[in-house]
This record gives C-alpha cells, structure tokens and sequence, in this order.
C-alpha cells in the first residue's frame, strides 16, 4: 500500500470532517483496540465524513511481521472499510526530521541523556535539569520539547472540559528517543496535521497526552482538532486491556458478537434483534443511531 499524496488527503468539497485510527502494529486487534476502531469509525461515518487509517509503524522491535497486515484484515472482516490509502508513519521520517531540525533551530527543544531511574528519582515529572547544560552531552541522548507556565484546555465532546498547567502537570517531554527513533508525541501531531485530521476519538489513557498534543499544534501553527476520549477496558487487575499485557484477538469469525459487545459497552443499546445479523447490518444501524454523549463518562484522570 503507497503513501497517500496531498491531493488525495485534502478535504473534498463540502466535506468538514476527517477522523482517523491509529493502531501500532504490535499484535493483532483485541477488544479494547477496537473499542477505538469502532467509536472513531461511527463517529466519521454519523458526521458523512472520511474515516483515514495510520499505521503506526515506528517501533521495530515491538512489531511482529505481519501484524500491520493483519489489523487491516480484522478491520475489514469487522465491516468496518477506511477511505484513501493506509498511511504508515515508517514512510515519513523525513517529514518528522525536518519538524525536529525546525524545533532545534528555534530553540524550542534541547538534548536529555537522562536516564530512566534517574527521571523516576525526580518524582512525577522530568525536572528539566538538561535545559541547563552549556553544551550537548556525549550521544546518545533524547530530544525534549521546551514547555511554559501554560495552562492548556479543551472541551472534550465525550468526558467535558480537561486542562493541564503544562508545565507543572506534564513537563518538558521527549520528541525524539535516545535511540534515534521518533517520539509518539511528535508523529501524531505531524501526521495529524497532514492527513488534515479534523476530529480525533480514542482512548481515554491518551487524555493525558492532549494537552502536550495541543502544545505542539500551536508551536507549529496547526489546525486545531475536536478531541473525545472514551472509556478503556481493564482486567481484573485494574490494567488496561493491551496487546502487551496478552489480551486475546478479536476472533472475525465472531464479527457480530464482537460488534454488538462494542455497541453495548460503548453505551448505544443496540436492540437484540441485530445480535446475530451480518457486520454490515449492525454497523448501518450503528451509524443511524450513533449518539456520542450516550457513551460512558470517566471520573478519574488516567494513570500514565
């Protein structure tokens, strides 16, 4: 599958929306992975607007081969069908250097060879010792982000209003990893802002990381996007439902039971009589009757 150019990403004619999904390649789709899939799939599909699929592909050594594969064939066995051509974050590093080289040439982020237990000994938060240096340290060292005394907010259209003090509540955060590869943070931002993302639903462990998504938006002047979070499966422990914690695959020879369980845990009451029609049925149905403020609100800020 080829990168999609600008032209075939750019917003047609009359058309204001564009969501997307994003899944990392690092196992097969399970319950909670599409929990998002099918909240942002609706979402797009209710507003007649492009539903855009990213594979997040930036991370090697957590990437079995085949899985980016077989997501999109999950997808598609679900009956739930992306617009244009799959873009995969591996095919933009270009793009991602020149926004680093840019963000160094302004002065707005700095080198860090912090370690990990070193940051943990800080407490909650990097203390921004690094900014201090007077030369770069020897490599390798990570890329981070300046940060203000800023508070950054939004208006959530599922959990309501959310606000962070940037500076107090997330940091200086790292743009680009000790081992050259490019943060999540930043790759979301810019990829966003290419793919002319207007409207974003996902997860709620990501409600965190908004605000420092706002951030950059505006240090890059980008188009400002419209956020919902919705709730996200844990097991008995209280862990979020992930593919490292080995939650199990959506099995697409289930696709109906898969389905429905979504719709119900998403909060849209599905009648029973479409439990056991075809996908396609229930995702029809699905988008006549999507009501986003049905969806479950949360009442805690997620754990990072």
């Amino acid at each position: 599958m080829q990168t999609p150019t600008a032209s075939q990403i750019n917003t047609k004619p009359g058309q204001s929306y564009i969501g997307r999904f994003a899944p990392s390649p690092t196992g097969p789709l399970h319950f909670g992975s599409l929990l998002a899939a099918l909240a942002s799939f609706l979402d797009a599909r209710a507003n007649q607007g492009k539903w855009l699929m990213r594979i997040e592909d930036l991370d090697p050594p957590r990437e079995p081969a085949g899985s980016a594969e077989l997501i999109l064939q999950q997808l598609q066995d679900l009956g739930m069908i992306w617009d244009d051509e799959v873009l995969y974050q591996s095919t933009r590093l270009d793009a991602y250097k020149e926004i680093v080289d840019q963000l160094q040439d302004r002065d707005l982020c700095y080198p860090c060879n912090c370690t990990r237990g070193q940051v943990r000994e800080m407490g909650r938060l990097y203390n921004g010792s690094c900014r201090k240096r007077c030369a770069p340290p020897e490599k390798p060292y990570a890329l981070r982000l300046k940060t203000k005394a800023l508070e950054i907010g939004f208006d959530d259209e599922i959990q309501g209003h959310f606000s962070q003090q940037l500076e107090l509540d997330a940091g200086d955060f790292v743009i680009c990893r000790k081992d050259g590869l490019f943060a999540y943070q930043l790759a979301v931002v810019v990829d966003d802002e290419f793919q002319n993302i207007t409207h974003i639903v996902r997860g709620w462990d990501l409600l965190d990381s908004t605000p420092r998504q706002i951030y950059l938006q505006r240090v890059l002047n980008y188009q400002k996007i419209s956020y919902a979070h919705i709730p996200i499966i844990v097991d008995e422990k209280g862990q979020k439902l992930s593919k490292q914690a080995f939650a199990p695959s959506i099995k697409t020879d289930r696709a109906s039971e898969a389905i429905y369980k979504a719709l119900t845990f998403l909060g849209q009451a599905p009648p029973t009589g479409i439990a056991k029609e075809k996908p396609e049925s229930q995702l029809e149905w699905a988008i006549e009757n999507w009501d986003s403020q049905a969806v479950a609100k949360v009442d805690s800020l997620p754990l990072e």
